[in-house]
């Protein structure tokens, strides 16, 4: 197997490379590079070889059904070809890489035009974390020339909400940033509370950083309208048949590097927000009912609920 391969599993792993998209990119990324450097001599040792692959990165991260669905596809278009030739196989594989990552970013420009529709001058707006499509729904409506302001959580432990706070600010969005215990103290003024997703399960339950449903809860019960910002590739397809979708547990030191030794530390990554919280799922199809997941999934990409 490519060096790169488990390079960029341990990239993942440690989080080097954040954002459910990021880590389907350079998954993607290393396997076109174990494609170009393989030394199969034959089909079946070349599919072995992407499929131990496969592995290893589907190891790196558990909550990543979008790299998942990505490396499945891939395999699968190298599966379906009738050709028995490494070297032209191998040039599917950069080929379809290829494909896929158009088709992705494609995807994210159509969601965050949606979604920048839903902004209006003098809203405020929430959210929490990072995620690359909500900063570009909201870097279009800036475009646009909507006048608009951004509350944005720390998002601990890992801080990622500073990325987002970063980003609003080189784009002249004016931008506060908050501690997330003190997200109910803002959420009355809030106009908007828009978050990306890790997964979407087949109910319409979003998985995403640890204390998005604490907000969509928060958001319920001052009325503010919750919008989860996500491609359909997000969706999980294991969840269809009855599998819940794994919470990656993080290292306790992320939480407190020098706890008691006694001392119970936990640090789940994700948490799941229900869909009845949900007001709307904003995706590349439009502006949907999470619930409708599974049919939208099976308009746009059939091939996700056939693995």
């Amino acid at each position: 197997m490519a060096e790169t391969v488990r390079m960029t599993a341990e990239k993942i792993k440690r989080l080097e490379v954040q954002g459910a998209r990021n880590v389907a990119i350079a998954a993607l990324k290393a396997i076109q590079t174990l494609a170009e450097q393989t030394k199969a001599k034959n089909k079946k040792a070349f599919l072995n070889e992407l499929k131990e692959a496969q592995a290893v990165l589907f190891a790196s991260r558990e909550t990543e059904p979008l790299m998942r669905n990505a490396i499945r596809w891939i395999i699968t278009q190298t599966e379906d070809s009738s050709t028995e030739k490494v070297d032209v196989l191998s040039e599917m594989v950069a080929s379809n890489v290829s494909l896929f990552l158009q088709n992705l970013e494609a995807s994210r420009e159509l969601t965050a035009e949606i979604g920048a529709r839903r902004i209006r001058d003098g809203m405020l707006i929430f959210t929490h974390c990072h995620s690359s499509t909500v900063t570009r729904m909201i870097a279009k409506a800036k475009a646009d020339g909507k006048s608009f302001s951004v509350i944005c959580t720390e998002t601990r432990p890992a801080f990622q909400g500073r990325i987002t706070a970063r980003e609003l600010v080189e784009l002249g969005v004016q931008t506060m940033f908050i501690v997330d215990s003190a997200a109910r103290s803002y959420m009355g003024d809030v106009d908007l509370v828009v978050v990306g997703a890790d997964a979407v399960t087949s109910e319409g339950n979003v998985v995403n950083k640890v204390g998005t449903s604490s907000i969509a809860v928060l958001a319920n019960e001052a009325r503010k309208p919750f919008y989860v910002v996500s491609e359909l590739l997000k969706f999980d397809p294991e969840t269809v048949y009855g599998a819940y979708e794994r919470i990656e547990q993080r290292n306790p030191s992320e939480v407190w590097k020098e706890a008691p030794e006694k001392l119970s530390v936990r640090n789940p990554a994700f948490d799941v927000t229900p869909s009845r919280y949900i007001h709307g799922l904003i995706c590349e199809e439009g502006i949907i009912a999470p619930q409708s997941i599974v049919e939208a999934v099976h308009r746009m990409y059939p091939w996700v609920l056939k693995q």
